[in-house]
């Protein structure tokens, strides 16, 4: 069975022709391997508020039309728009969306290079979902590097350069990223941010002060909890709060790494949750008023969120795993 096309300009054009030479639409139709409904439709809807049919006029017309229904359904299926625009507004990322879609919704795919686009698209700015993506930038932009210098900091420092190789593969549990987020320079507190780098699961602490002394008891607090193969070592950056490394390693027992000055991507697990953490406490806003009891909210939030590096799986699945001995540990 022949799909219904379009009339393009140059039938459009005979068409005119045609009717002007005073011949009737079936034997129009006829010419034109058409249906004579088809040509009674096009006088109907492209000649502009009952005036005479020009051709040019219709086809600018019909693309007109065409390009609007294409845009109000920008995702075709109802149940994948819906599941998307959902996932958004819970400041879900489109790879993210994506990759836990097809377990969602079985049968169901989507790219999120569509998303975006769909985001992105010149239409979709009075909806403004890029203010729910995780950067919330109105444009789409690329990643730059930057030169930086190497001054140490921290007295009897371990360099991240005699850290175990496997730990940069990751398929080691227990290796762990920590660093302080701030909110405004004139805060006294600060939200302690400390990362697995295999589970990617997440422990938020409020610090009301932000000297080494408290930094260094919440991390040795939430840590001590983990079984011995689940807490291996630390990393971190050379700010004065990790200035009692030596108190963290004789407490667990663990080494603690520092990175080159001004090398944050040395620890970007880390970084990459403080920017997932920003979703909730934007940068520039005080964290001062931040409760813990919404610090632990978030956090719980964090680690039920669905990860690309983790299959989609859950921090929370991730860590059960293997707490439940689910999956191998190398020792």
């Amino acid at each position: 069975m022949k799909t219904y096309q379009h009339l393009s300009l140059e039938e459009r054009e005979k068409l005119y022709w045609w009717i002007g030479q005073k011949k009737s639409l079936r034997w129009c139709a006829k010419q034109l391997k058409r249906s004579h409904t088809t040509l009674s439709r096009e006088f109907h809807h492209n000649a502009q508020y009952g005036q005479e049919y020009l051709p040019c006029l219709a086809d600018r017309i019909a693309s007109r039309r065409g390009e609007r229904q294409r845009h109000h359904a920008p995702l075709k299926n109802p149940k994948i728009f819906l599941y998307v625009r959902e996932r958004l507004r819970k400041g879900w990322s489109p790879e993210i969306i994506a990759g836990r879609l097809p377990i969602d919704l079985p049968g169901c795919s989507i790219d999120d290079e569509t998303i975006y686009r769909y985001v992105y698209g010149k239409h979709q700015h009075k909806d403004a979902l890029w203010k729910r993506l995780p950067l919330g930038r109105v444009h789409r932009r690329m990643k730059l590097g930057r030169r930086v210098a190497r001054t140490p900091k921290i007295p009897e420092a371990v360099s991240i350069d005699l850290r175990p190789e496997d730990v940069k593969t990751r398929m080691v549990p227990g290796h762990w990223e920590t660093d302080n987020m701030e909110g405004v320079r004139s805060d006294s507190s600060v939200i302690s941010v400390t990362v697995d780098r295999t589970t990617r699961y997440t422990m938020l602490s409020k610090l009301f002060h932000r000297g080494a002394m408290e930094k260094t008891q919440r991390l040795v607090e939430r840590l001590e909890r983990f079984p011995p193969m689940l807490c291996q070592s630390i990393t971190t950056d050379n700010g004065a709060e990790n200035s009692q490394h030596k108190r963290i390693t004789g407490t667990l027992g663990i080494p603690v790494y520092f990175c080159h000055p001004y090398h944050s991507w040395e620890k970007g697990t880390v970084e990459n949750t403080i920017g997932r953490l920003r979703r909730y406490l934007p940068k520039g806003n005080s964290v001062d008023g931040v409760k813990r009891k919404d610090v632990f909210r978030i956090e719980q939030q964090l680690n039920s969120t669905p990860r690309k590096c983790l299959g989609f799986l859950t921090p929370y699945e991730k860590m059960n795993q293997l707490l439940r001995g689910a999956l191998p540990v190398r020792m």
